[in-house]
Formats: structure tokens, sequence, C-alpha cells
């Protein structure tokens, strides 16, 4: 159920509610935004209660009955959408934010020369994979904690965040030290006993799509951080496996505009990943910030030839430049910059 409060309620009343709502056994979730407070209470779902009841109380605006399995991570929830504010960068705002460098942190040099490519050109996060889930057990696994401390040592020089993947909860003390925003990886975005325990964090989570996912299950595994206390959740489409075989997965660019109807979580588009192939990474780019997404992240490597893995999706660096020039005047026409 989600109560909104009307403009200006004092705090008596907006706690007068949230005793209600507990005394009926609903666990309360808050958002504060500009101008209305809203309560959501997740908890009972049969008929035992009527939402005219809360809206008779002191200082309630409104009050809905939420259907939808996902209750916080609902656009009515928040319905003017979610803004992380990062170290100075905002995410789920007008700006649209880019995320990229390598697949896998190999080397210092490597690492630096990639902050400073996508520093130069626009990005304001840097991506790397310091513990790399892949699917042949032989293939090269990652650096663990000396790549977070390479990425860490680059990202500070050319004043960029750190996003990097988290592969299992007990990586998760060890990844705050290093990372502005930890990612849940496609395989692992129906690993609840990890989503649980983000849930616990404040940190910000970046949560990509499962290849064989519905949007419903990617929000339903939102909901489980969500449910935590975790509001800071940036969603991302990467891609889903379907029968074309054209390309490494299908970019699903329909995802954008239905996760903006469905929710208040920033939306982000992962078009290497997405296409497998470096060739459509720039295009699928583009579609997806006209679509509305919010930010992207792209694979970057200064030899991608040589890259340890994903080297055939991965932007050399005058292509991801000239991303960035036709992804601002994509901006643009559509309302945003870039």
């Amino acid at each position: 159920m989600i109560v909104v409060m009307q403009e200006g309620a004092p705090e008596a009343q907006v706690q007068a509610v949230i005793n209600r709502l507990v005394g009926m056994g609903f666990t309360v979730h808050r958002s504060t935004g500009v101008s209305h407070t809203v309560l959501g209470g997740v908890g009972p779902v049969d008929d035992s209660f009527d939402p005219a009841d809360f809206e008779v109380m002191d200082g309630v605006k409104e009050c809905h009955r939420i259907v939808s399995p996902y209750k916080l991570a609902n656009r009515h929830f928040k319905p003017g959408g979610t803004i992380l504010k990062i170290r100075g960068v905002e995410i789920g705002g007008n700006k649209v934010v880019t995320m990229a460098g390598p697949c896998s942190v190999e080397t210092g040099e490597q690492i630096e020369c990639a902050a400073q490519i996508v520093a130069n050109a626009g990005a304001q996060v840097i991506r790397g994979g310091a513990f790399k889930p892949r699917s042949s057990p032989y293939s090269f696994q990652g650096l663990g904690e000396e790549g977070l401390k390479i990425m860490r040592r680059a990202a500070d020089h050319h004043g960029l965040l750190v996003v990097t993947e988290v592969m299992d909860q007990t990586q998760i003390p060890l990844l705050l030290d290093y990372a502005d925003i930890l990612q849940v990886g496609a395989r692992n975005m129906q690993n609840f006993n990890l989503l649980r325990e983000l849930g616990r964090i404040r940190k910000p989570i970046l949560l990509k799509r499962g290849i064989s996912a519905t949007i419903e299950e990617l929000l339903l595994s939102a909901e489980y951080i969500l449910s935590g206390g975790n509001y800071e959740i940036i969603l991302c489409e990467r891609g889903i496996r379907t029968f074309e075989t054209q390309t490494r997965n299908t970019f699903d660019v329909s995802a954008f505009p239905v996760l903006k109807r469905l929710t208040h979580l920033p939306v982000i588009g992962d078009p290497s990943h997405g296409t497998g192939k470096r060739d459509y990474v720039v295009p699928m780019a583009r579609a997806a910030v006209a679509a509305g997404a919010d930010g992207l992240i792209v694979e970057v490597h200064h030899d991608p030839d040589h890259a340890i893995s994903d080297g055939a999706q991965t932007l050399r660096p005058e292509q991801f430049t000239e991303m960035m020039r036709q992804v601002r005047a994509i901006a643009r026409a559509v309302g945003r910059t870039a």
C-alpha cells in the first residue's frame, strides 16, 4: 500500500500513519520528496483493510493499494523518480551518465590508460572487473584486491567514480573500501542471498538484467534490495538471450520506456554485452539514449584486440570518443544533456 501525505504534513501526522500501518502488520518504507512524504507499506495481501480508512486520517492526501508484486520498486512509491547522488555525480537526473572501461583489470598501466581515455571523452565512472565470473573455470578470473587498488588509484587520479562487480556476499566488505558502485552481474540477478545482503548496506547497486529474465523478474530482484532498506539502485538492460545468433544477446531497447513507466529507479544500458560486437555498440548506445536511458556502461580498451577478455565487444579509444560525441547530440535532441 502507498500512502501519500499532504504537502507540509507535520511529523506527528506522518508518525500516526506509520504507527497504524505497523499495527496492521506492515513494514513501512519512507520516501521524502520535494513536497510530499510517501509511505510504502509492505505486508498483508488480503482485503482486510480499506485504503479509504487512511484517506480520512489527518495529513493524508491519498492512499493506493499496490497490486503488483514489486511494491517499493513501483513508480507509485516515488512518482518523481529516484536520482542517485554519488560524490557529485547524479544518476537518474537530466544528464546521461557514462560508465566505461575494460572488461577486466589487467595491469596498472592498462587501467591508468583507460581512465585517461574515458575521462577525457567525458565519462564520469570507470568500470572494470577485479573478480570475473567466467563461463569457463580456466579463463582469467581477475586480480582480486590488487585489481581494486589499481582501479581506485586511477579513478582518483582522473576524478572518476568506480563501478565493479560483486560475485558473492563474502566480497562485500572488501569492495566497500574501494568501489563507489557495486555491480550485480546478469548471472547473479536472482542470487537472492546476495541481494538480501546488498539491501543491508548503504552503497549504490548496479543491478543487471539476467540473460533470460523478464522485466518483472528484474524489478522483483530490485525489490529484494529495496526491502532491506537500500534504495540506491540502478537498473541495467544488458541484452537477453533469444534465438538470434548474429549478436551475443538481443539488446532490448523497448525495456527503457517500459521500465520508465513501471519504476522510479534509474535505468542504464549496456550495449557492449547487449550485442557482443564492437561495430554494433555505438548504434545501440544511440538507440538507448533516444529511448530514455539514464546512462550507458560500455567496454573500452586501449588495445582491445589484445584484451584478456571480451575484446570483440570492446570499443577502441577513437570509437568511444566518437560515441560520446553522438550521444551528446542525441541527448540534446530528447531534452537531456550528456
